[in-house]
């Protein structure tokens, strides 16, 4: 990826223009050094975590020659209690959604008096233990990254 500043504002390229300024055709098969003689530096993006992390905009760092971005932490409002409570409203909702696959079997069971495949039975009692553990796991946590970053999946 290059960017280029003009007038003062800075447009990204995933795929540089086939002409530019002159250059008619194949401006993209340039050398490095010819396309950065027109301006065209290549973009360093950092590894961050975007759950806990944002990017600044994109800036020219003049020291390395690249246009670059600054990694800061996410300012989250909610409180670490909202933030648990928010999680664990999620961690529910994931495992209602993966009682439901058996639900019917239930209902056969409650409607019909059909029994309930063993293997089923171990399946639905695996996912509450889940849920329970990972409730138990949420609500110990003691950062609100933590908890942001804390996977609800079953």
């Amino acid at each position: 990826m290059k960017a280029i500043e003009i007038n003062g504002t800075i447009k990204v390229y995933s795929n540089l223009p086939n002409s530019w300024e002159g250059v008619m055709g194949n401006f993209s098969g340039l050398s490095d050094e010819e396309i950065k003689a027109y301006g065209f530096y290549d973009v360093v993006t950092p590894d961050y975590n975007s759950t806990i992390q944002k990017l600044s905009n994109i800036f020219w760092d003049a020291d390395n020659k690249v246009f670059t971005y600054t990694v800061s932490n996410i300012e989250f409002s909610e409180t670490l209690e909202e933030l648990k409570e928010a999680k664990i409203k999620s961690l529910k909702r994931n495992g209602l959604n993966s009682l439901s696959v058996t639900d019917w079997y239930v209902t056969r069971k409650t409607e019909k008096n059909i029994d309930i495949p063993s293997s089923i039975i171990t399946e639905r009692d695996t996912i509450r233990s889940q849920v329970n553990t990972k409730e138990t796991e949420i609500n110990n946590l003691t950062t609100k990254n933590a908890v942001v970053e804390y996977s609800t999946s079953i």
